[in-house]
């Protein structure tokens, strides 16, 4: 992270005990930041990581993004949010989807809320590639999260918080992620258990998504949002790469899809593309601006879809099992289990 674009702020991360949190909190630490606020309600998690990471310049907030007060409370005079509290698994959502809407709707309005009373310079809010083309809840939540993040952008154009959103892929060996499930079934002996062997998804790394983030923050105006071009995988190939790394002959068992899963995910519509500004890595999706004009909404556009498709898991540039391997190695968890299973020579096969 650039030092000068952090010092003497004060940051607040909601969420900030889940894995992006604890990740762009220790690399915000190595800046000259001036606080760093953590927003979440496990008192637990906070008490772990505040002994990881005995910084003066950490502090915990107990409290719910789904309380307007807690969060007002956690962002009087700072400057920047990193809002990455979330229901994110996708059964739980399904089967409670009113928790969803709760957290992920309603928490997000509450955090743009708070951002334009106590003046924040800028939000982003974390999304993900579920929000597009959803069918379960988790993603249908997290849609709404994004509009509500754009609405701000129409309804305050000339606003001081300048609230944008960032969307991506799978984080590889973030909590409830399939490879750290991947990495202990092989530990335990059991086979490894796949949903649907042709399942495509992108992969990205903590590390890119605080890239991500860091991105929007320099780039972002009112109600942008980006996306960071992504490699994909199946997951019969990513298991096959777990497996080889950790030379383990556990077989793959397929199990079925769970509730409410796509076979590939996008991280971009046709529709959004079509407006999308590339800038090398990312694309930047600017906000629909138009007012409630119905006679301007009726008017024929003058963009042709015809020539663009979805980025798309299943269509864009595919890893195979070695490159997969190559990238699970990058991974700091992945090295240390390497380690700990006494698999050190894999780890100096791939440098």
């Amino acid at each position: 992270m650039t030092n000068s674009s952090y010092s003497g702020r004060q940051i607040v991360i909601t969420g900030g005990t889940g894995s992006f949190g604890h990740t762009v909190a220790k690399k915000l630490l190595e800046t000259d930041v001036e606080q760093i606020r953590i927003l979440s309600r496990d008192e637990a998690k906070q008490d772990a990581m505040r002994h990881e990471l005995p910084d003066p310049r950490l502090k915990f907030y107990v409290g719910d993004v789904r309380d307007f007060d807690s969060v007002d409370r956690a962002m009087k005079n700072a400057d920047f949010v990193f809002h990455a509290a979330a229901l994110k698994q996708v059964p739980s959502c399904e089967f409670f989807p009113i928790e969803a809407v709760r957290t992920n709707i309603l928490g997000s309005e509450n955090v743009v809320r708070a951002a334009e009373r106590n003046s924040i310079s800028s939000v982003v809010c974390l999304s993900t590639d579920k929000a597009v083309y959803p069918v379960n809840a988790m993603g249908m939540s997290k849609a709404m999260m994004e509009k509500v993040a754009q609405s701000h952008g129409l309804n305050n154009p000339n606003a001081e918080t300048v609230v944008s959103c960032v969307r991506y892929g799978n984080v590889m060996y973030s909590r409830g992620s399939v490879i750290p499930l991947f990495i202990n079934q092989i530990k335990a002996g059991k086979e490894l258990t796949v949903t649907n062997p042709e399942m495509t998804r992108f992969l990205m790394s903590l590390a890119d998504s605080v890239d991500l983030v860091e991105f929007a923050f320099a780039n972002a105006r009112q109600g942008d949002l980006f996306v960071k071009k992504a490699q994909a995988s199946t997951i019969a190939d990513l298991a096959q790469a777990i497996a080889n790394l950790f030379e383990s002959e556990s077989e793959v068992r397929v199990i079925g899809t769970r509730h409410a899963e796509k076979l590939s995910e996008a991280l971009a519509t046709r529709e959004e593309l079509t407006r999308a500004e590339d800038m090398g890595d990312y694309f930047k999706v600017p906000a629909d601006n138009r007012d409630l004009n119905y006679s301007l909404f009726f008017e024929s556009g003058d963009v042709n879809q015809s020539n663009y498709s979805d980025y798309d898991s299943h269509t864009v540039e595919r890893m195979g099992v070695r490159e997969i391997e190559n990238l699970l190695l990058t991974l700091p968890e992945v090295r240390r289990e390497l380690a700990a299973a006494g698999k050190m020579s894999r780890i100096g096969a791939h440098l």
